[in-house]
């Protein structure tokens, strides 16, 4: 990685920090604004998307190696995505979730903030696609020039799929924002891959750094991306592969995207990584460990029979059969509410 790429990184990772630290001591509205349940039942604040959004943009400033057009595309998305994100964390009830829950509630006359996102984010995408011009169907890696003359519906074609990219991105990077470091750790892997490509690198260095630099608070269970946070480093790294690989390489992503999001809303993807070995070791990778239930009661200590429950000594809210205590992430668990 050149000289710039590493000041771009920089930036974007002291940006990220500094502007936690500064957020955490003057929380807009109070800290009460920003504060949510996670999924142990723990307070958590949305303090860290807007860290992360005003990083991931401050490095985009640095980002080498890019047209005038592309990085004002990459400042684009980021930072539509962090408002529109930030206000469905702000205004939103989260009754409805997913393209079915908000389009249900839309077919009934309702308009969700969660709808008004997704709309928004999909303006966005499409003004970053236009901003930054398709590249084109041969591979830009080397530095060369766009191939000339690209015919019309090639480029229609390049801008709906850039379009697509930033927009599904943005959402993507969000439905992994369900346990601690989940998200951050989507984002970093595929930030690492538009890397490798080697004309990815400028574009996803300052997404990639902003992210890494707030790992540690989301995975000490303080923070969370929230909306608006996901949506601006998904919005940010879907702008990296549009303005960075070919239209065959678009094309194949841009359909993994759309998979993925079709498929979550009729699995979990937290069971299914939960199930899947290599998957569930990386995202318990740094976390904090489940709650382990401590030991029953030994053999003849327990109440008399057909005794009732001493006074004030009931079962625990969330025990589950027999009285039993159920530990955070027990499959027996009652669901919890999701911590958006």
């Amino acid at each position: 990685m050149s000289r710039l790429p590493i000041r771009s990184a920089a930036l974007a990772a002291a940006a990220a920090r500094l502007s936690y630290a500064g957020l955490r001591r003057r929380p807009p509205g109070g800290a009460a604004t920003w504060s949510r349940t996670n999924h142990r039942g723990e307070p958590v604040t949305l303090l860290e998307g807007p860290a992360a959004a005003i990083g991931g943009v401050a490095g985009a400033l640095l980002a080498p190696g890019l047209a005038g057009r592309e990085r004002a595309a990459l400042i684009l998305a980021g930072a539509a995505a962090a408002a529109l994100g930030g206000y469905d964390d702000l205004a939103g009830s989260g009754q409805s979730r997913g393209f079915r829950g908000h389009l249900g509630a839309l077919a009934h006359g309702e308009l969700t903030t969660g709808a008004v996102k997704l709309a928004g984010i999909g303006a966005a995408g499409l003004a970053a696609s236009v901003l930054a011009r398709p590249a084109g169907g041969g591979s830009r890696a080397g530095g060369g020039s766009r191939a000339g003359g690209a015919s019309r519906a090639g480029a229609a074609a390049d801008l709906v799929v850039n379009a697509g990219l930033v927009a599904g991105g943005a959402n993507l990077v969000n439905l992994f924002d369900l346990r601690p470091g989940r998200a951050i750790k989507v984002t970093l892997g595929a930030g690492a891959l538009l890397a490798l490509t080697g004309r990815g690198a400028p574009a996803a260095a300052a997404p990639l750094a902003a992210a890494a630099a707030l790992l540690p608070e989301d995975l000490g269970e303080r923070a969370m991306l929230g909306d608006g946070g996901a949506n601006a480093l998904g919005a940010m790294l879907g702008t990296a592969a549009a303005v960075s690989l070919p239209r065959p390489a678009r094309i194949v992503t841009l359909a993994a995207v759309v998979g993925l999001t079709a498929a979550s809303e009729v699995v979990s993807f937290t069971k299914v990584i939960a199930c899947t070995p290599p998957l569930n070791w990386v995202d318990m990778l740094g976390r904090r460990p489940p709650a382990v239930a401590g030991p029953g009661p030994a053999a003849g200590t327990g109440p008399a029979a057909g005794a009732g429950p001493a006074a004030g000594a009931g079962v625990a809210a969330g025990a589950g059969p027999a009285g039993r205590a159920v530990p955070a992430g027990d499959p027996a668990a009652p669901a919890a509410a999701p911590p958006k």
